[in-house]
């Protein structure tokens, strides 16, 4: 079939050939890095974790009687467990929040949630998010109750 001007219509092989060939080459670009962004239940994976690891931290200090604390680095993105030396790293595409008091047990707490032998704590939050997905990490000072909320459970309140 020829068009108006004389000449052949459609394609030929070699074009679509280099067409999928660069479609190829963006998806390989492409795709690998979508996938090495935190999904929603790899971000809830990095709060359940955290929360072990404060609630092991928790434990240690009821079980020795003494005051166990858990430090939180938040330029390393990373915490530390007071009990084991455990460390809970969150990777840089998750938004990485605290609110933590200033002083615990009459000494300043600076980067800190301590638990005592009694199971009370300092208390504080923790917030990790990313994209339209977060979830907090609550210490309860009174109870040292930890646990964890979607931003789905704080947006019905």
């Amino acid at each position: 079939m020829r068009g108006r001007d004389g000449c052949e219509a459609g394609f030929t092989l070699i074009e679509v050939v280099c067409v999928l060939a660069i479609v190829a080459l963006l998806a390989s670009v492409v795709v690998p890095a979508i996938s090495r962004q935190t999904s929603r239940p790899q971000l809830e994976a990095y709060a359940v974790e955290a929360a072990a690891l404060l609630k092991a931290d928790r434990n240690a200090a009821i079980r020795r009687g003494l005051e166990v604390t858990t430090r939180i680095d938040a330029q390393a993105r990373a915490l530390r467990s007071g009990a084991n030396g455990h460390v809970v790293r969150l990777p840089a595409d998750v938004r990485f929040e605290t609110v933590l008091p200033r002083s615990c047990d009459e000494r300043p707490a600076f980067e800190t949630i301590s638990f005592f032998g009694s199971g009370r704590s300092c208390g504080g939050v923790i917030t990790l998010t990313h994209l339209d997905a977060g979830y907090q990490i609550r210490v309860t000072w009174l109870t040292g109750r930890i646990e964890v909320v979607s931003n789905a459970g704080l947006s019905k309140r």
